[in-house]
């Protein structure tokens, strides 16, 4: 049957702040997101029996939350498309780990039924669906760099930082994005935290602009990175003061947590700073920008 192998990249956040909660519930972003080299593995093939079969590698989830599951619904509601579809997830990207895995693999699913189905959506009315599927989905469909603002569903392509090494730091737990939310919106309320620790707020073309300048000058925060470094005994620090003290020039949280990055001045570094902290976490991982995604069907 036929069938085809796509990579799913997964992200980091160089830059994210959380801005305030709309009307529809969802909070006002302004990020800069980078595809990596560094993701999991889809395997896809039609076969005659209906439904979905053979799922393998994922996790225990219902139908209705595994995010696979519910791109392959939403392309059948969308096209017609009825065939029987066999999937397998090679698992890279930590779980939990702000680096947007589930939501490539839900990008991938949607580029691997259009060339399977021969349905031929254009890239509008597939940006459409996956937006659908979350906030982050609709930018692993292109990957490269990006300014994402709005709920994450506005999306310009930026200057891509390319070649410049990145090392990932998981601290091998997840952090729950929803819970990472409520706490960020908590301590704001309560004002828990003085306004200095909070980086001042840089107009988007002032941030864009950084991305062609050295990394060591870059003016990028997380703003969930004060609130969850409090209730995490210091993991935080201790893996940014890793990355740092290994000779990265920029460091910093992606996503509401849990994978901390650094990016090197070039590889021998990268290599030797994963050296010395593999000997503190359990996953540690070199990876580089992804440009763009083209011809994201391998085979």
């Amino acid at each position: 049957m036929p069938g085809l192998t796509i990579e799913t990249p997964g992200k980091i956040n160089l830059h994210l702040r959380v801005k305030q909660r709309r009307s529809d519930g969802y909070h006002e972003l302004e990020s800069i997101f980078l595809a990596l080299r560094f993701g999991d593995t889809l395997h896809f093939s039609l076969c005659d029996e209906p439904g979905l079969r053979g799922l393998r590698g994922f996790t225990a989830l219902a139908p209705e939350e595994n995010i696979i599951c519910r791109a392959l619904s939403l392309f059948r509601a969308e096209t017609g498309f009825s065939r029987g579809l066999r999937v397998e997830l090679e698992k890279r990207i930590p779980l939990g780990g702000g680096m947007g895995g589930g939501s490539s693999d839900a990008a991938s699913t949607l580029l691997a039924l259009n060339e399977l189905s021969g349905a031929g959506l254009s890239a509008p009315r597939l940006a459409e669906l996956a937006g659908k599927l979350g906030s982050d989905v609709p930018f692993f469909l292109v990957g490269g760099a990006a300014w994402v603002s709005g709920r994450g569903e506005l999306i310009q392509p930026v200057p891509s930082p390319a070649g410049l090494p990145v090392v990932l730091v998981n601290p091998g737990f997840p952090s729950e994005t929803a819970g990472a939310f409520r706490l960020l919106d908590a301590s704001r309320e309560a004002s828990v935290f003085s306004g200095a620790e909070f980086a001042p707020e840089l107009p988007p073309e002032v941030l864009i602009k950084a991305l062609e300048g050295h990394p060591g000058g870059w003016p990028f925060y997380n703003d969930f990175l004060p609130v969850l470094s409090a209730g995490a005994g210091g993991v935080y620090q201790r893996m940014l003061s890793g990355l740092k003290e290994g000779g990265a020039d920029f460091c910093g949280l992606s996503g509401a947590g849990s994978t901390c990055f650094g990016v090197f001045p070039n590889r021998k570094l990268a290599e030797k700073a994963v050296k010395s902290l593999t000997q503190e976490w359990p996953f540690v991982e070199l990876t580089f920008p992804l440009a763009y995604r083209v011809n994201p069907v391998l085979k």
